[in-house]
């Protein structure tokens, strides 16, 4: 082996060892699975997905109304080169016709509202892409990122509503969790809907 070939290969070890490499392969791979969960065909405003990746492991959390979305997230992250475990701690919600019929009502309620109808499909850009994948996506806790095809997503378990997503100031935030108030059959409603603009401030 030549002196070049050597250094060559001495530089590209110290290189693969640098935590400058290392953390912008992590965010590689952190987009890579942003990627196959936003691409899952039966990720719905029903449902909503967060992830976490450290070493090689990847946490999926969130909320699974689409039957087999739980399995098929998990399959999806298992593909991404860079992760070696997934753990899967998404919840599936149950099936419940009361649970579908409230689902419906504070969709439409939300997304036909006249100040909210810029969120609704084909009115917004998904924020899955259109926002930030900084600090901004760790306020939703110890590191997690969201990732979500809707910019209000509907989460109903067992009567109770949760809304999760990005808006984009407090006045959309504060209708957005009346609208879902005023639908009746809910027990609570809780609205966890963060603001982006408040965020780019906390930046």
């Amino acid at each position: 082996m030549t002196t070049r070939m050597i250094l060559g290969a001495l530089a590209a070890a110290v290189l693969s060892l640098s935590p400058v490499a290392a953390q912008d392969r992590a965010k590689d791979v952190r987009q890579e699975i942003r990627k196959e969960l936003l691409q899952l065909p039966y990720y719905s405003v029903f449902d909503f997905l967060a992830f976490k990746y450290d070493r090689g492991t990847a946490l999926l959390m969130g909320y699974a109304y689409s039957p087999s979305l739980k399995r098929d997230a998990e399959r999806a992250v298992k593909r991404v080169a860079g992760v070696d475990e997934v753990r899967n701690q998404i919840e599936e919600l149950p099936p419940s016709q009361t649970d579908d019929d409230i689902r419906w009502k504070v969709y439409y309620a939300i997304y036909t509202d006249p100040f909210l109808q810029k969120y609704a499909p084909g009115g917004a850009m998904l924020w899955g892409h259109r926002h930030r994948f900084g600090g901004f996506y760790g306020m939703w806790g110890d590191g997690m990122e969201p990732a979500g095809n809707y910019p209000i997503h509907v989460i109903v378990n067992r009567g109770r509503v949760t809304l999760m997503g990005v808006v984009d100031d407090a006045g959309d935030k504060t209708i957005a969790g009346m609208k879902a108030q005023q639908v009746p059959g809910s027990f609570e409603v809780k609205n966890e809907l963060i603001v982006e603009r408040d965020s780019k401030k906390r930046a």
